[in-house]
């Protein structure tokens, strides 16, 4: 059997509303749609109304206007009629039908009450929330001269210490005095000494001059104060130096403190420099930091703490003795420092016992204590993604190389690409071995990183020179062969019509140190003359606008032709050095090629056994393999 349609089969039928229908089935269906009455048969049905269309009664709505009928069968209509109809009751009376009047102009009016009561709450609210943000602006507006200083109470516990600070001695050495004028004041009064008025931090970013800063607020025990110095300039000319007196006024309540205004550069440069005078809301705001410090208004227990990377933008009257009494240098840390950095950080993280933070320090030249900080950070987070325990040398190798190189990409399958770059950083490794003034290598590989990287040959620099900040002409020419050392290799193994653009950032580094050796240290035929400097104008844009050259258009000629013999000479030098070591070369390769990294030592060790005569290449690489 099949509950649907089919055509052999009549469908049940339902009620038709084109067939008669008795009208209590109608309205049991809900088929009823008897069409109301006009007035006129409405008075006629009241006169003479019989069967169906005899009516019951009447309810009359005054407020409506209309009166509803109710038929003997049950039937409701409503029919329209006059504002007080007298015609329609005296016809009703008269026919002996019951009509009630419902007033329910009551109810309407008390609806429309209600209705405007609500209206009213509505326009009240909306008048009271305007009324609230009025007030609250006016209160900022009132309060937008007030410092956004951060204090820190005496009775507050910072949790930097000097202790937490590596790597800068001599900056604590000098701000350590700074805590004892504000603990012993005394001491120093008695023999006639007074308190500096302010102390400028100046170094590299990331060295650690906020963090001194916070050592100083945990050490003094006294009020600490701190701001950056974009918070002083606003929009509306007078907010800066506003804050700046509600800054000293508050600090001067709390005698002695400390006010710290972190890269102070941003509100302290040199007024009137720029194009169109400057901006006069900043040089308020400067006028009035001057003011503070020296002025009229004795100031006896604020010490002002700022600290800057760009000391040279600053304006001498913020630098002069009275102002900024000390200033002091923040430098890059050494090998010591950066030991004692990375024990600093590595209290908090888990080491392995094989690592070295002395070893660390020693490959990571040039690292600020940020740099460190960072590095430990990436090896941790290697560490946790590799489901380990503690740190290790790989994940300090690899967050090493993450932080210097980048990502490591999809390794080269083997092909002439692959062997070509291997070639050309062998080139690179194999004259940093050989030329006495170069840097140490490290290692070479072929990995490549993201960014376009096929692989490097990363040198370590050598630490007295970076220690003491003097570079040698032998080692500024060592770096230029080194750096042509991967064009050579191209050249000599390829071809001069197979060589690659790979080569276009060591150009670039022979280009700028060979016109440094000219213009700048008189390494050159030119004679002892300093034609250029390192300064660029900070305040017209030093990449848009250059300054015209002390010199003439033939001394610039002289000078690109210096330029141009120095860089021909280091890749002569390098293809001198590389070509009696070719069956060298294509033993590192093979080796490079199948290992991927070869390590510093290891490498050295192969090429001083082979240049010795001691072993033949192929000999010496399978022993210092094994």
């Amino acid at each position: 059997m099949s509950n649907g349609f089919s055509p052999g089969s009549k469908p049940a039928a339902g009620p038709d509303p084109t067939q008669v229908q008795p009208p209590s089935l109608w309205r049991e269906l809900g088929l009823e749609r008897a069409p109301a009455p006009s007035y006129s048969q409405l008075l006629q049905q009241l006169r003479h109304g019989q069967g169906p269309q005899r009516i019951k009664d009447l309810e009359l709505s005054m407020a409506q206007r209309q009166v509803t009928v109710r038929y003997a069968d049950g039937r409701r209509v409503q029919v329209p009629v006059f504002n007080n109809d007298q015609l329609l009751l005296r016809t009703a009376q008269e026919a002996r039908i019951p009509l009630s009047v419902r007033d329910d102009r009551q109810d309407e009016a008390m609806a429309g009450l209600v209705a405007n009561g609500l209206l009213l709450l509505l326009l009240l609210g909306g008048l009271a929330l305007l009324i609230r943000r009025s007030a609250q602006v006016a209160n900022r507006a009132i309060g937008f001269g007030r410092s956004q200083a951060r204090v820190v109470e005496a009775e507050a516990a910072v949790p930097v210490r000097f202790e937490d600070v590596a790597g800068i001695n001599e900056a604590k050495e000098e701000l350590q005095e700074v805590v004892t004028f504000l603990k012993e004041p005394e001491r120093f009064t008695a023999v006639g000494a007074r308190i500096p008025k302010g102390v400028l931090l100046v170094g590299p970013p990331g060295t650690g001059k906020t963090l001194l800063a916070k050592a100083i607020a945990g050490e003094a025990g006294v009020p600490f104060f701190s701001m950056a110095a974009s918070e002083f300039v606003e929009l509306f000319v007078g907010v800066g130096a506003s804050r700046v007196r509600d800054l000293f006024r508050r600090a001067k309540e709390k005698a002695p403190c400390i006010v710290f205004i972190d890269e102070i550069d941003a509100v302290g440069r040199q007024r009137g420099a720029g194009i169109g005078g400057g901006n006069d809301e900043r040089e308020q705001t400067l006028n009035q930091l001057l003011t503070e410090m020296d002025g009229f208004a004795d100031n006896s227990g604020v010490i002002l703490l700022a600290a800057t990377n760009r000391a040279d933008v600053l304006d001498a009257a913020l630098m002069r003795p009275g102002r900024f009494d000390r200033r002091i240098h923040v430098d890059l840390p050494d090998r010591r420092g950066r030991e004692a950095i990375l024990a600093v950080h590595a209290r908090s993280r888990p080491l392995a016992a094989e690592i070295c933070l002395a070893d660390w320090a020693s490959r990571t030249p040039g690292f600020s204590g940020a740099d460190l900080s960072n590095l430990l950070n990436e090896a941790a987070i290697l560490t946790a993604r590799r489901e380990q325990s503690c740190i290790d040398e790989q994940a300090m190798h690899d967050a090493l190389e993450r932080i210097t190189m980048g990502l490591t990409a999809a390794p080269l399958q083997d092909s002439a690409k692959k062997r070509l770059i291997a070639y050309h950083e062998i080139g690179h490794a194999l004259l940093t071995t050989l030329l006495p003034a170069a840097d140490r290598l490290d290692k070479v590989t072929l990995l490549p990183r993201a960014g376009g990287v096929g692989g490097f040959a990363r040198t370590m620099p050598d630490e007295d020179v970076l220690d003491s900040g003097l570079i040698s002409k032998a080692y500024l020419q060592a770096r230029m062969v080194v750096a042509m050392g991967g064009r050579a290799a191209e050249l000599l193994v390829f071809g001069p019509s197979e060589i690659t653009q790979g080569a276009s950032g060591d150009l670039e580094l022979v280009s700028r140190i060979g016109r440094e050796m000219v213009t700048r240290y008189g390494f050159s035929s030119l004679g002892p003359l300093a034609l250029e400097s390192d300064g660029a104008e900070v305040f017209l844009g030093r990449d848009w606008l250059r300054a015209e050259p002390h010199y003439s258009r033939e001394t610039g000629n002289r000078i690109d032709a210096q330029v141009q013999q120095l860089a021909r000479q280091a890749l002569d030098q390098a293809l001198s050095m590389l070509r009696p070591r070719r069956a060298l070369m294509d033993e590192l390769v093979d080796l490079l090629i199948e290992r991927e990294t070869i390590d510093g030592d290891l490498f050295v060790a192969v090429v001083q056994r082979t240049v010795c005569g001691d072993e033949a290449p192929a000999l010496a690489l399978s022993r210092t393999i094994s």
